[in-house]
């Protein structure tokens, strides 16, 4: 029956003009199916980072590719795989539990996002989606894996070799391999995990192998040469490291004036969709409570806070309900929400990647954000490395008087 719906559907109902310097989806040999899911999502015309990589993938190159968050890499790995699972249908026998596909992220945000993403893509098509993470109900997915079958399986390190292990999950016939964000991995020790999950997938010359970067270090490039053949490598650099659309500034001020300055910041300046970042977990629950006293609609996201309860958390700030999020970074490294208007760095990253990370969850999609940041007596000394790892130079001021007093709280 969908067949016959996408049949019924033709390109003439998705017009796209062409323009200069601009590739569309329609230059490429995309399925028809996977056009009318490009149609539904608004997209129209390809970010650098996809257009580069899909001209090398969509012939069936391996490819490692470079671009900073919010540039549109998850779509251009998305739309080689399903063009191609599409275009090459199984003829053999399939069982459960063998994914055609295999997508792995560090995080289980990032792994949902990109989950949401396929699935958004595949809408039109009979392909079937899932992802298996850490945090979320164990028997259910167990139960997904072993009565239906998978095509694309997006997974983190952990939980997938659980079920590996646990022979409900086979990746002999993986034909598509992508790794995302591999610099996080190596930062958050997964490496040993991933380097187990590719020996159980087929050689490289057997599989098609993408593998996605923020940055492109030797230990990253060591591990892409291993796992890639004669693969394509595609750097996209930005005009800035962070982008032009985000107006950063730095407040100088003392660990203890640090909460009022917040309050009165979301306050004073009526932020209506903020996140604020904070290095440790203990902090984030500080200020979460802080603010919650204070009356303003708030909730946090950390790794010792459930994932059901991290999702509905998620949920009610993209849809408005909440106006403060406060997280950690490997929390906020998968949020992609549209219209966060700030982002406030309580404390200042120990890994200038991670302020990239951080501020890019503001000024998406065309829109224009801002980001502040607290420098104190703790942390400012970060501040000369995070500077050159941007090439730019942060503005720093004190804060202004009333932004440091204690005001009576409204709405309490």
């Amino acid at each position: 029956m969908q067949k016959d719906k996408a049949n019924a559907w033709t390109l003439d109902q998705f017009q796209v003009p062409e323009k200069d310097g601009e590739r569309r989806f329609h230059d490429f040999d995309l399925d028809l199916r996977l056009m009318r899911g490009i149609a539904d999502l608004g997209f129209q015309y390809c970010t650098p980072i996809q257009a580069e990589v899909l001209e090398h993938t969509l012939a069936g190159a391996d490819a490692i590719g470079r671009a900073q968050t919010g540039t549109g890499k998850t779509a251009a790995f998305l739309l080689t795989v399903i063009n191609d699972l599409l275009k090459n249908p199984l003829e053999v026998p399939r069982y459960a539990g063998e994914p055609r596909a295999l997508i792995v992220a560090p995080t289980r945000e990032l792994a949902m996002q990109i989950e949401k993403d396929a699935k958004g893509l595949t809408k039109h098509t009979n392909l079937q989606v899932m992802s298996v993470v850490g945090g979320m109900n164990f028997n259910r997915q167990q139960e997904r894996l072993q009565s239906r079958e998978i095509d694309i399986l997006v997974a983190t390190p952990g939980r997938l070799l659980d079920f590996a292990k646990r022979r409900d999950l086979w990746l002999d016939r993986v034909e598509f391999l992508v790794l995302d964000e591999a610099d996080r991995m190596l930062d958050m020790g997964f490496i040993p995990d991933v380097k187990r999950i590719v020996s159980m997938t087929p050689r490289s010359k057997h599989r098609q192998t993408l593998l996605f970067s923020a940055t492109f270090n030797e230990d990253v490039m060591n591990l892409a040469r291993r796992w890639t053949q004669d693969a394509e490598v595609v750097e996209i650099e930005p005009a800035q490291v962070t982008t032009e659309r985000v107006e950063q500034k730095v407040y100088i001020t003392n660990t203890d004036d640090k909460f009022k300055l917040l309050y009165n910041l979301i306050t004073g300046m009526k932020m209506d969709k903020v996140i604020v970042f904070a290095n440790r977990r203990d902090i984030t629950r500080r200020i979460n409570d802080r603010l919650h006293k204070k009356g303003l609609k708030v909730s946090m996201i950390s790794g010792d806070v459930p994932q059901n309860q991290r999702m509905k958390t998620l949920e009610r700030f993209r849809s408005g309900d909440l106006q403060v999020l406060i997280a950690t970074d490997v929390a906020g490294r998968g949020i992609h929400i549209d219209g966060v208007s700030h982002v406030v760095n309580y404390n200042l990253p120990e890994d200038p990647e991670d302020y990239v990370h951080r501020i890019g969850r503001t000024g998406r999609a065309g829109a224009s954000g801002m980001s502040i940041s607290f420098a104190c007596e703790d942390d400012a000394f970060l501040l000369p490395e995070l500077e050159n790892a941007i090439s730019m130079k942060l503005e720093c001021e004190y804060p202004p008087a009333d932004l440091l007093q204690e005001k009576e709280t409204s709405n309490a």
